[in-house]
């Protein structure tokens, strides 16, 4: 299974590669186009989807209703982040407010903390794990981003922020897991070389705002960034010197804070356009189309969900569909976490999940959608499974 999930992700990249975004987009609706109604597109990257999705209707696909497992050791101080390890089905992250992370697994039961890191003075707003999962990287409003061995829980660098400003947001570079982006609460973007600790020269910029959100597209060379004054910025990235240069920017809403971009290069045969998912106060979920090599965005639909201040997260699902219809989750303040098809003109939710006790704030698919985590305001951490047909 995870040798067919690799597959589909090295298809993935290598069509954004080809060319542009907007040649990429006319290819994929040229050969969709010319097959029969309903047939699939004839590639190893909709075989394999199909397979691990299951001849299902969208709706049975995403039919999540049992809890697999609860874990409350972050209780009473918020989870803002989640996410499962790359390609793995049983190995799950959180950080929390409480100045900690937990690395979970799922498998063998029970499911239980594997190793605690400690270490941040302050809250953790942030972690991402590298490609081959052998690290985490974290930002915490103590100014400080820490590089940890997630095999033992030892930190193995801290690097302080220049500035000694709250550190808000990171990711890694995908094509260079050297190469970590962070964002802080005076308003800068800074490339860091984690080998070294050192900023990357020409990897700065400043926002208008708090840097809040960032996600690269598939090759790492358009990376989008949200503050909290409203805006989206892209950058250009130089993938041999790590520098960045402003690109483009949208302004969402005047004031609302950009809390969630998650970029998808393709997500089925409905929705070929490369895609941006946005979070932002504004009590709607936002899905933008990227029209152009610089990272230009255009809304395509929005979603109503009850989001108004809180740092509210919202993810693709990770197979790409090539049954009718494609599928996005995102949390929400009414304690409840949505999927929507982003394709259906009429009653788009395909399902709701309630058991949280708080706003949930992030949610995570494991690598063949088998299980749904998701975290809330509370600390509360919930493992749902999909309902076997």
């Amino acid at each position: 299974m995870a040798a067919v999930w690799q597959q589909v992700l090295a298809v993935d990249e290598a069509i954004q590669t080809r060319g542009s975004y907007q040649l990429q987009a006319q290819m994929n609706r040229a050969v969709y186009d010319e097959r029969p109604p309903g047939s699939l597109v004839p590639t190893s990257v909709a075989e394999a989807s199909r397979a691990m999705a299951g001849d299902t209707t969208l709706s049975e696909n995403y039919a999540f209703a049992g809890m697999h497992h609860i874990f409350d050791q972050h209780v009473d101080s918020a989870v803002p982040r989640l996410q499962f390890a790359n390609d793995d089905k049983h190995l799950l992250a959180c950080c929390s407010l409480d100045g900690t992370l937990s690395i979970m697994t799922l498998s063998p039961p029970p499911a239980s903390v594997k190793v605690t890191l400690k270490g941040h003075g302050g809250p953790v707003t942030d972690f991402a794990w590298s490609l081959s999962n052998d690290i985490i990287v974290s930002t915490s409003l103590d100014g400080t981003l820490r590089i940890w061995n997630t095999e033992d829980g030892r930190c193995i660098r801290e690097v302080r922020d220049p500035e000694s400003s709250e550190l808000l947001c990171c990711t890694f570079q995908p094509m260079n897991n050297n190469l970590t982006v962070v964002g802080n609460s005076k308003h800068h973007l800074q490339v860091v070389n984690i080998s070294t600790g050192k900023k990357v020269k020409g990897g700065s910029s400043k926002l208008t705002g708090r840097v809040l959100s960032l996600s690269f597209d598939a090759p790492g060379r358009i990376l989008w960034a949200g503050d909290d004054r409203g805006s989206i910025f892209s950058f250009l990235f130089d993938m041999a010197t790590g520098k960045l240069t402003k690109a483009k920017r949208l302004v969402v809403n005047e004031g609302s804070s950009i809390c969630s971009i998650s970029a998808r290069s393709w997500i089925s045969r409905e929705a070929r356009d490369p895609s941006l998912l946005v979070n932002a106060c504004v009590n709607k979920l936002l899905l933008y189309r990227v029209v152009d090599n610089e990272g230009t965005l255009q809304l395509k639909r929005s979603f109503p969900i009850q989001h108004g201040s809180q740092l509210v997260h919202s993810i693709f699902c990770p197979l790409m569909s090539f049954r009718q219809g494609a599928c996005v989750v995102t949390g929400s303040e009414d304690a409840c976490v949505y999927f929507f098809d982003v394709e259906r003109n009429t009653k788009p939710i395909v399902n709701k999940l309630q058991g949280h006790g708080g706003p949930v704030l992030d949610v995570s698919f494991n690598c063949d959608e088998s299980l749904l985590a998701s975290a809330d305001s509370t600390g509360m951490v919930i493992i749902w499974r999909r309902e076997q047909k």
